[in-house]
């Protein structure tokens, strides 16, 4: 598990309130050793690239494009292919069971002849063994989900990550409600809602969340799992509904807590059920807003996926390069929402999906 020692925060303190850092420059965490689950997260002034020295052919392979986070991945990840002056090849998988459609889609990078990979896996054990053998002496970046860097292949083939550890995601959506609801001032029901079960970042965010609320007089009474469809949390919501009537809060992914706010509304619950959501998204923003949801962290979508270009570029062209890196996580409330966060997590309303770039200019 990543941690985060108190010199790090304190150097983002300093350097913010001093303005040591460029303007151009992002406050990150380098972890170090890198890949190492015992990785002490240091906060840098990170410095990206501007210009690329050649049009590099990069391939970004998506879990889904199905929510606001992985579209606000490919914002930040387009952004940054017009500006550096590379080519970007963009495919999505459909969902994390599609484990056999993403292998594919790596072959599909190499035959179109990708100088780099940017890989946000399906599954953190599924290439275990087998990544290169798909992929051959491409060069893999992971991004965002985690992925088994015990597996040899898997540490000999990936040459850097951006990421999070989804637990401390988890971990601040518990500890939100821990501060709450504290040992002795009475229970309260939770309904916990992660996503898929056991896939993408749902099974630290649960250990993360599950931690925090320990010795607190928070309840989960019940776990519903689905993939993150807006039509499968809808029918988890109802389910709990139908067998639970005394839920104080809904707690999960940001489609789940998205959909509650209808779901609430329509059952007429809206002043009986709160909502907490374990990332941000464009509806999980509005949501805040709103105040018809309480809480939620952003590990900063958009400015993670800039980093992975930076990073797979650096590679490249033989830069020096941070191989371990993170933004700092970011507690949102409806009442402390930052514009530059904001802009570091979200795309605008606006975008839409992008699966190509090249020469500076995008093809949807």
């Amino acid at each position: 598990m990543r941690k985060i020692p108190l010199i790090s925060l304190l150097f983002l303190f300093i350097s913010s309130t001093l303005g040591i850092k460029s303007a151009y420059a992002r406050e990150v965490l380098n972890h170090t050793p890198a890949f190492s689950p015992d990785a002490i997260g240091v906060a840098i002034n990170y410095q990206p690239l501007t210009k690329a020295l050649k049009p590099w052919k990069i391939c970004a392979v998506y879990p889904h494009l199905k929510d606001s986070y992985w579209l606000s991945i490919n914002y930040g990840m387009v952004q940054q292919a017009k500006q550096l002056g590379i080519e970007l090849n963009v495919f999505e998988a459909g969902g994390y069971p599609q484990l056999q459609k993403q292998k594919s889609q790596l072959t599909a990078c190499k035959k179109w002849g990708a100088d780099a990979i940017i890989l946000g896996t399906v599954d953190r054990d599924a290439y275990n063994g087998m990544l290169s053998n798909l992929i051959g002496d491409i060069p893999v970046f992971a991004m965002t989900n985690d992925i088994d860097f015990t597996d040899a292949d898997i540490r000999k083939t990936i040459k850097a990550r951006v990421g999070v550890d989804w637990y401390y995601m988890g971990q601040q959506a518990g500890a939100f409600l821990a501060k709450r609801h504290p040992k002795g001032s009475g229970k309260v029901k939770v309904a916990w809602l992660p996503g898929p079960k056991l896939r993408g970042g749902t099974k630290p965010v649960s250990a993360g969340f599950n931690d925090a609320i320990s010795g607190s007089d928070i309840e989960v009474v019940t776990t519903l799992w689905a993939d993150n469809s807006k039509e499968l949390q809808r029918d988890l919501i109802q389910q709990l509904f139908d067998n639970h009537t005394d839920i104080d809060y809904i707690v999960g992914g940001a489609v789940a807590a998205e959909v509650a706010i209808s779901e609430l509304r329509t059952n007429g619950k809206t002043n009986d059920i709160k909502i907490v959501s374990t990332y941000l998204s464009h509806g999980v923003y509005r949501g805040l807003r709103r105040g018809k949801i309480l809480f939620s962290p952003t590990d900063k979508m958009a400015q993670q996926a800039k980093l992975s270009i930076d990073q797979a570029v650096r590679y490249l062209e033989n830069k020096p390069s941070n191989t371990d890196l993170a933004p700092k996580i970011e507690a949102l409330t409806p009442d402390h929402l930052p514009e530059d966060t904001i802009t570091n997590s979200l795309s605008p309303a606006e975008f839409r999906p992008v699966f190509h770039v090249s020469d500076h200019h995008i093809r949807q």
